[in-house]
């Protein structure tokens, strides 16, 4: 039916291929009309090509570097990222079909005290890897044998971030070891700090931590 009504009228020439007044008003519009941009989670240009190690947030102030796996020069691969966690092989296969793009990592220590910062990069398209490594990092953190064995808190400024405090873990003929953990995601970057201690760690130490990191992202 519609393909005989069309038969049926006079041919009309084809819209022009280039029609650049579509594009943008000719005058920007003011700055109350104008649209404020999207949030770095909504927005899929919001990417980091430069160098990602300049990301990493600046090294404490009485701390050394510290002696990690990936402290030489702040890059960490695909496998050594992997090799952190308990199965390493399905974290592997995880990050690949996440889009995995590229990690940066940094160590401090000072005296008993260490700690670790991880930028986890992916690439922006259909899949949200950052997003979804985030919420998979922190859906385990409520069990005790696995996480910290609490919720933690919400931190601020970041959307979907948390920080942790762990339980000591006390082993005969050793020094109690302090765990504490912040885990966030901004635009295609996916962040984790742990700090670890022989004595107790404010929440004000690792929140402050996170928050410092997550402004330079």
């Amino acid at each position: 039916m519609g393909y005989g009504v069309q038969a049926e009228r006079p041919p009309t020439p084809l819209a022009a291929l280039s029609q650049p007044g579509l594009g943008y008003p000719a005058k920007a519009l003011p700055a109350d009309k104008a649209p404020g941009p999207l949030p770095a989670d909504e927005d899929r240009l919001v990417r980091t090509d430069g160098d990602l190690r300049k990301l990493l947030v600046a090294k404490p102030k009485g701390y050394q570097e510290g002696e990690h796996f990936f402290s030489q020069d702040g890059w960490v691969g695909l496998e050594e990222y992997a090799r952190s966690f308990e199965d390493e092989g399905f974290m592997y296969e995880e990050l690949l079909d996440a889009d995995f793009r590229r990690a940066a990592g940094a160590s401090w220590e000072r005296g008993d005290r260490s700690v670790v910062v991880l930028l986890v990069q992916f690439r922006s398209g259909v899949h949200t890897g950052a997003v979804g490594h985030a919420e998979q990092q922190r859906s385990y953190m409520g069990e005790s044998d696995v996480g910290a064995g609490n919720e933690g808190d919400p931190l601020k400024g970041s959307g979907n971030g948390r920080y942790y405090l762990y339980e000591a873990d006390n082993e005969p003929g050793y020094l109690p070891l302090y765990r504490a953990r912040a885990i966030a995601q901004r635009g295609d970057v996916m962040m984790e700090i742990d700090v670890f201690d022989s004595k107790p760690i404010s929440k004000k130490d690792i929140r402050s931590l996170a928050e410092r990191q997550l402004e330079r992202l």
